[in-house]
């Protein structure tokens, strides 16, 4: 059993875009108000995403009984853009210019909303993206309610440094934008607290990678060296199960050489023996395990929902409840569905998260979150072992690049913009 500590982040929030010119459309004429589900349903990435299809499902049929939004039924239009990434940005269009949805809750990877964010910025449309990403990024049609680098990357390198007193590192990762980049943050931030490049092993594998024998191997020899090793986890999707199969039959155990995941969580662990990954940690800003009334609250309807007492939960579940509770606020502060409305009701709003705190929308459309690191029981389930004292505002620019550093994001009066640079007093990104 780890120690388990408790102390305060503090980090500034800010984000990046794209400029494109939009319209907002009102949207009182249609009977009901269409919800846009954007969640791969089939391949790679099903795995993950289709749990979150259901959260949505689950959370539209729960407002619907307590009377919908502004005295109008919700409607769920769920589309699969099956792990396809040109695909997202097709299906975005159509959920808004043919099925003329009010909001998208959807992607999971950072190449999926790239892929729409175009698009949505086009069609002024309303995007809720629910996981933790690499951050460089702040859009006007986009509310970011997974963790920013801050909240999940750089905590658990600094648990790892300051807590297993970890020398070496490999950072293995899925080959595209979230993993390089945020990769590209914690190799900075590692070699700025003294780490040689000779300690830092890096690897990506594309999406679906099976074959993690070699790789493995690799590792073990890495970190054979007589220092402290551990794995830095940016693997994505259905990857996941064979790399941590492979863990097991190569006898690499958490005593030996940890590994800290970003995108491991409950539903993923749920379909793999997690004997011999006892010990194994994720960073994350919820675990199921976590006891407060509203977590008991949300399990209980969830599994009630699925009919299944066996179904997990986990925080890209949360962070579409955060998102959806704060959408329905802003809806009905605002007394509109459209976006540019919506989108200045929803800063500063408030939403009890799951974990006994209070989620805060700020203006560079980041959430404060707790950070929390789990470690891996025999049931599949997290205990956890650290946490900081209260929650952290996320900060989409990482202190820790130099052309980012002096960057941030303020969508309200006078900056409006993503992408705003405190020292030359410009804004290069979306502003309108």
């Amino acid at each position: 059993m780890f120690l388990k500590k408790k102390f305060q982040y503090t980090a500034f929030a800010a984000s990046f875009a794209v400029a494109s010119f939009c319209i907002s459309t009102p949207t009182f004429s249609a009977e009901t108000i269409k919800i846009g589900i954007l969640h791969s349903l089939s391949g790679t990435m099903a795995i993950s995403e289709t749990t979150l299809k259901d959260t949505m499902l689950m959370l539209i049929e729960g407002q619907n009984k307590k009377g919908g939004v502004l005295g109008k039924k919700l409607e769920a239009v769920v589309v699969d853009p099956a792990s396809n990434w040109p695909l997202f940005a097709e299906k975005t269009r159509e959920l808004i210019e043919k099925d003329k949805v009010d909001v998208i809750f959807g992607c999971w990877t950072s190449v999926s909303r790239k892929s729409v964010l175009p698009v949505i910025e086009e069609l002024n449309g309303l995007l809720f993206y629910p996981v933790q990403y690499e951050g460089e990024e702040s859009s006007k049609n986009v509310f970011y309610t997974g963790a920013a680098p801050n909240q999940q990357a750089i905590p658990a390198v600094d648990y790892l440094m300051d807590e297993l007193e970890v020398e070496r590192w490999v950072l293995a990762g899925t080959d595209y934008v979230y993993p390089r980049t945020t990769n590209k943050i914690l190799e900075s931030y590692l070699k700025a607290k003294g780490v040689a490049a000779a300690d830092i092993m890096i690897n990506y594998t594309p999406f679906g990678h099976s074959d993690w024998q070699s790789i493995v191997s690799d590792i073990k020899k890495f970190g054979s060296t007589g220092k402290k090793t551990a794995v830095v986890s940016t693997i994505n999707g259905d990857a996941n199960v064979p790399f941590y199969k492979e863990l097991g039959n190569q006898g690499v155990s958490a005593e030996d050489i940890p590994v800290v995941a970003f995108s491991v969580g409950e539903e993923e662990l749920s379909g793999i023996d997690t004997k011999p990954l006892v010990g194994h940690l994720a960073a994350w800003n919820y675990f199921m395990s976590v006891e407060s009334d509203e977590n008991e609250a949300f399990i209980e309807k969830w599994q009630a929902f699925t009919k299944d007492k066996k179904r997990v939960s986990n925080d890209p579940m949360e962070a579409h409840y955060i998102g959806f509770n704060m959408w329905v606020d802003a809806v009905e502060k605002a007394g509109t569905t459209a976006t540019d409305a919506v989108e200045k009701a929803m800063i500063g709003l408030k939403t009890p998260n799951l974990t006994g705190g209070t989620a805060v929308m700020h203006k560079n459309h980041h959430l404060s979150k707790p950070v929390l690191i789990g470690e891996i029981q025999e049931d599949g389930q997290f205990e956890v072992v650290w946490e900081t004292e209260g929650t952290v505002p996320g900060d989409a620019w990482s202190d820790h690049l130099a052309g980012s550093k002096d960057i941030i994001a303020d969508w309200t009066a006078p900056i409006k913009c993503g992408n705003y640079n405190t020292k030359t007093k410009k804004c290069s990104g979306q502003n309108f």
